[in-house]
């Protein structure tokens, strides 16, 4: 379990009917890997639950035992996609500890590596944006991700603390973060359309704004 299923009051559980034998826990995951792929597919939530009955091969009577409306199973599959994105996230940085020795090093290849967290779980994500804005459960949920998303950041650039220019190595650490995620998150139109707000080439920026944040610790 990560620690985002920790620092948030919402579960599966809360979201839909916790199945008890091994055949209907097969049928759950169906039910949200089909909703799951239906919502990455269409880049929104306009799908039916006859669907998910009819491509994940489940009765829409168990789809109904498991789930309230469909909103509790998108709630649901959000969930399970805020959780994978934390999990990634712990991967990434455990990696990154183990690979390097400076700031100087770690920056790039943390802006490079959260980059592509974040481009694999965008579709999703940016469905969870779009919901929280009127959806209260998802707002809580994603506001709680995010503050545990920052902490690990932190945590993750102060172990090179020594190596920080300037008297406040946090707040250069936090103000980073921000920027690397605002930047990126720009690039990849979280909480707006599925399509990039500019042309401009990825790697290239992963690149430059690797770059930029190395500068900006030695500088700061």
């Amino acid at each position: 379990m990560s620690a985002l299923a920790d620092a948030v009051e919402l579960s599966l559980e809360s979201m839909g009917r916790a199945p008890l034998q091994g055949r209907s826990k097969a049928s759950l995951e169906r039910m949200l890997a089909t909703a799951r792929t239906l919502m990455v597919e269409r880049g929104n939530e306009d799908f039916t639950l006859q669907e998910v009955s009819s491509r994940g091969k489940v009765s829409i009577g168990s789809i109904y035992l498991r789930f309230e409306n469909k909103d509790s199973l998108v709630r649901a599959v959000l969930y399970r996609a805020t959780q994978t994105l934390a999990q990634e996230e712990d991967t990434m940085q455990a990696a990154l500890a183990a690979s390097c020795a400076t700031l100087k090093e770690f920056v790039p290849h943390y802006v490079e590596a959260y980059s592509e967290v974040l481009r694999r779980n965008a579709p999703l994500l940016r469905l969870t944006m779009m919901r929280a804005e009127h959806d209260p459960p998802i707002s809580a949920l994603g506001k709680r991700a995010a503050l545990l998303a920052e902490a690990k950041a932190l945590a993750a650039f102060m172990r090179y603390r020594d190596e920080i220019a300037g008297q406040d190595p946090e707040m250069c650490a936090k103000a980073a973060h921000h920027i690397i995620f605002a930047t990126l998150a720009r690039q990849l139109s979280l909480g707006s359309s599925s399509e990039s707000v500019t042309n401009y080439d990825w790697n290239v920026l992963k690149r430059e704004l690797g770059r930029m944040c190395t500068a900006y610790f030695a500088a700061a």
